[in-house]
């Protein structure tokens, strides 16, 4: 085993994805754009072998196409995949909230908590504070501040209110491959902060509440409000739908 702080292969490998994925998210790699191993290896100074294993990870995360005799390119993905996304993302959410929307423990001066539901209770102010941070951002139109926070968000979010890794690990697919769409339209809005999101602290207090439906509420808006920004694009020009 290599000792504690040793940067091994795999550790490496995650680096170079984090590093790739936020260029992707900040919009300093556009869709369509390629690049080959060996100029990833030489920005970043490390060896081939680490950088084709990280671009093989963003591939199989949608990110990525690999093209065996170009290299690598930044997925377009379409008005129609951004559709598509949303509507998965509602699909799920809306099951998640119906069925497992935890409810945070009374207050200690009340009920003291004990067990499990102390934890989710800790889980939960966690998760709020990274919402009031994203909703901060989303009203001050700060895009890159709200896209950490916002995807950190919904990653522990739907780690807690799911129970099942696989149904958060989709989910969080989804959100980072709706923000690689999202970010290169939302920098070209005149009008940015109406389609920004900000209702994350309402989504999580309806939860702390234990209240579902308000839950669900606030997601299919959000959503609703998902699908008319996709109208909207697809009613643009499509120089200005690519960003330009």
């Amino acid at each position: 085993m290599p000792a504690s702080g040793a940067v091994t292969r795999n550790t490496l490998r995650q680096q170079i994805a984090d590093a790739l994925r936020d260029e992707v998210l900040a919009g300093r790699l556009q869709p369509g754009e390629e690049f080959t191993v060996k100029q990833i290896a030489e920005q970043y100074g490390v060896s081939a072998t680490p950088v084709r294993e990280a671009l093989v990870d963003l591939c199989a995360q949608g990110l990525l196409d690999s093209d065996q005799h170009r290299g690598f390119r930044v997925h377009q993905y379409s008005v129609d995949d951004y559709r598509g996304m949303v509507e998965a993302r509602m699909l799920v959410v809306d099951g998640i909230f119906r069925r497992h929307a935890p409810a945070m423990p009374p207050p200690p001066a009340t009920a003291p908590a004990q067990g499990p539901d102390l934890g989710i209770g800790v889980a939960l102010v966690s998760v709020r504070r990274r919402g009031e941070a994203a909703a901060r951002a989303a009203r001050a139109g700060d895009l890159d501040i709200l896209i950490g926070y916002d995807i950190r968000y919904w990653r522990e979010l739907g780690r807690l209110v799911s129970a099942n890794d696989y149904i958060a690990d989709f989910l969080h697919r989804l959100r980072v491959q709706a923000w690689v769409f999202s970010v290169p339209y939302l920098r070209s809005e005149r009008d940015m902060l109406g389609w920004l999101w900000s209702g994350h602290v309402d989504l999580v207090d309806a939860i702390t509440r234990g209240d579902a439906d308000a839950a669900v509420s606030v997601v299919r808006e959000y959503n609703a409000h998902s699908m008319e920004w996709a109208d909207r694009l697809e009613r643009r020009d499509p120089a200005e739908r690519r960003g330009g």
